[in-house]
């Protein structure tokens, strides 16, 4: 079966979960946008993602059981059936036709919890224009607010203790801090505490975007 008959395959069976995958996330006063990652994108993808891995590698998380590595097309199939089976989305930053970075929503838990977490890289040609907090608005916005998307109640947010820059766009967007979790997440070959933020549905005030975007503007 050729990777495109699997990504079909994957595509068309769908279960109660499947999430609806928008095919773009915009607003006019934002100068960012969110797409699903396709295989179009491989080459590009690679480009900007393996350029950066020296500036990524410290807050990358991992597989403790040193699972085999997955091609890009092989990672392409996970996330069709991730999509699918409601456990998670992955979307590109695009800003001007370009990928500045990467934005995933993932561990979806429905029923009467309806939370996720977000997780997010910037090229680091890109960073310091705020395009991460604005993908975790655009994102938020979806996940929550949009009639199609996915009606969450609660986003987290978790990072590094010592990683500064994600600390940022978690208060940027209004994220809520919530302590400490102890050895929460396997990152460079160990298990690290994390420092846990919150965005609930009833945070929105007319919209994360539109708040951020008012609190923020771009030069």
């Amino acid at each position: 079966m050729s990777v495109f008959q699997s990504l079909r395959a994957a595509l068309t069976s769908s279960s109660a979960n499947a999430i609806r995958v928008p095919r773009r996330i915009a607003m006019p006063e934002c100068p960012l946008a969110l797409r699903p990652i396709t295989p179009d994108d491989e080459e590009e993808w690679n480009e900007v993602r393996w350029r950066n891995d020296d500036w990524l590698r410290p807050w990358e998380s991992g597989d403790p059981m040193h699972g085999p590595g997955l091609s890009y097309n092989q990672w392409m199939q996970r996330q069709r059936r991730n999509e699918q089976e409601g456990r998670g989305v992955v979307f590109v930053m695009e800003h001007r036709s370009r990928i500045v970075g990467q934005i995933s929503l993932g561990a979806i838990n429905l029923g009467s919890m309806r939370t996720g977490i977000i997780g997010y890289w910037v090229d680091q040609c890109q960073a310091g224009h705020g395009f991460a907090p604005m993908a975790v608005c655009l994102l938020a916005d979806w996940a929550m607010l949009d009639p199609n998307g996915l009606h969450l109640h609660r986003l987290e947010i978790a990072l590094l203790p010592e990683n500064e820059r994600s600390r940022s766009v978690a208060l940027k967007v209004g994220a809520r801090y919530e302590g400490i979790r102890h050895r929460y997440m396997f990152v460079n070959g160990r298990w690290r505490d994390h420092e846990t933020y919150s965005l609930l549905a009833e945070d929105a005030d007319g919209g994360f975007t539109r708040r951020f975007m008012a609190r923020h503007a771009m030069p």
